[in-house]
């Protein structure tokens, strides 16, 4: 399962990379540090799954990366990872296509199962090269 990482924070990308790297048949492709490299980097990278942040430096937000990711045929799979867990952002971009919504704070750590989780349902992944 090849991942993006978008997330302006050095620290949490560092730490997503470390987390990613112990997990068998998953591997960390690529980084962007804002929305426009970020939709820069998905055609060439063809993820699986993108771990997309909704606030980061730039004028675009993670929003209008998952808004144009949803736009195109056969979408990675979006997890948002933020630092702003309201209700209404959860609503909001889980009924915009994201599949899964964590919080930095509190539910960081759910990312490897999820996507463990992720690779024993969709296995194989379609090839995406």
């Amino acid at each position: 399962m090849k991942v993006l990482i978008v997330d302006d924070s050095k620290v949490v990308r560092d730490r997503l990379v470390s987390m990613l790297s112990e997990l068998e048949d998953i591997e960390v492709v690529g980084q962007a540090v804002d929305a426009f490299s970020a939709i820069d980097a998905i055609p060439s990278l063809n993820p699986d799954v993108v771990i997309l942040d909704i606030y980061m430096s730039g004028s675009a937000t993670g929003m209008y990366v998952l808004d144009r990711i949803r736009r195109e045929p056969n979408p990675p799979i979006v997890i948002m990872l933020t630092n702003y867990s309201y209700e209404q952002y959860r609503k909001r971009l889980l009924d915009a296509g994201a599949a899964f919504f964590f919080d930095k704070s509190t539910e960081f750590e759910r990312i490897p199962e999820v996507l463990k989780h992720l690779l024993s349902k969709i296995r194989p992944f379609p090839d995406r090269d």
